[in-house]
């Protein structure tokens, strides 16, 4: 069973990620910023990260870098409302960047390719 961590200020998309996500079969953990992320990520593997950029304290952006430099084996797949943050060229250290929706159809499609990709679907 792949392993997700969720990274999100909001506590209702973690929410319903975690639902949505639990329901496909996948192992998921939360964290509500970058801060907590990088806290959890050094103490546990995950096989994919669904990374928010816009959060309080730490964006996503400098956290992406910061996992990379961990680990850059690890997939982390960048959920943004924000399209425009596409074009900062740290965001192309992730697997892809998904504009967030309220149908999670290209998210779920998405975290399954990458998982299938890394062998761990």
């Amino acid at each position: 069973m792949a392993k997700i961590l969720i990274v999100d200020d909001e506590a209702n998309i973690r929410a319903l990620y975690e639902t949505e996500l639990e329901d496909d079969g996948y192992e998921v953990r939360s964290a509500s910023s970058a801060e907590e992320a990088l806290d959890i990520l050094s103490k546990e593997n995950f096989d994919l990260v669904i990374l928010d950029i816009r959060m309080p304290g730490e964006n996503g952006i400098s956290a992406l870098e910061k996992m990379m430099v961990k680990n850059r084996d690890l997939p982390v797949l960048i959920n943004s409302a924000y399209p425009a943050y596409r074009d900062n060229f740290l965001t192309w250290l992730a697997e892809d960047y998904i504009i967030k929706s309220s149908d999670l159809g290209a998210l779920k499609k998405k975290v399954a390719e990458t998982l299938e990709k890394r062998g761990k679907a």
